[in-house]
């Protein structure tokens, strides 16, 4: 089941969207962090996602198995005059136990769904090149823009290039 969640309900869900972000980084996510990721960074880092959730200046969804949050991914919305059509899917995020069954594709969905509900017709995100995540946006109708060298680094401190992708939608 996915869920939206919102700066009113966030913090019932709190101590989940850190074991995920906690989990994902330890298992070598690129999604900002370096492990070994403190409960306390990333409690501060969801309190910013929840200040800018309560502006609607993006949207978070998750994803729950049997009532427990196994997934999340966010969206967000450009809020400059000119870029209003577009927005940034972010940290599409399934907790290590709950891979490959399809999570991630269904998150991805549904986020796409509210991107055209909030009238966004350009998608963007960026993955780490040669992850798999890769794979799965490609089959999902993204386009590769280009490759941003050295642009992350990963915990064994090696530069990694960066892949952008946009969807027409």
């Amino acid at each position: 089941m996915i869920e939206q969640i919102t700066s009113a309900n966030a913090e019932g869900v709190l101590p989940d969207l850190i074991e995920t972000l906690r989990d994902s980084v330890a298992n070598g996510a690129s999604v900002g962090f370096l492990p070994p990721l403190s409960e306390a960074e990333a409690r501060r880092y969801w309190a910013g996602v929840i200040e800018e959730l309560a502006r609607a200046t993006r949207v978070l969804l998750v994803a729950r198995q049997a009532e427990r949050l196994v997934g999340t991914v966010q969206l967000e919305l450009a809020t400059k005059p000119n870029a209003r059509h577009r927005a940034e899917v972010q940290k599409l995020m399934v907790h290590s136990q709950a891979r490959r069954q399809g999570i991630g594709r269904a998150l991805l969905a549904a986020i796409e769904e509210e991107a055209r509900r909030a009238g966004r017709t350009l998608l963007v995100l960026d993955t780490r090149q040669g992850d798999p995540s890769e794979q799965l946006y490609l089959s999902h109708g993204y386009t590769m823009a280009g490759i941003i060298p050295q642009y992350c680094r990963s915990a064994n401190g090696k530069l990694d290039a960066t892949v952008l992708y946009y969807r027409l939608i």
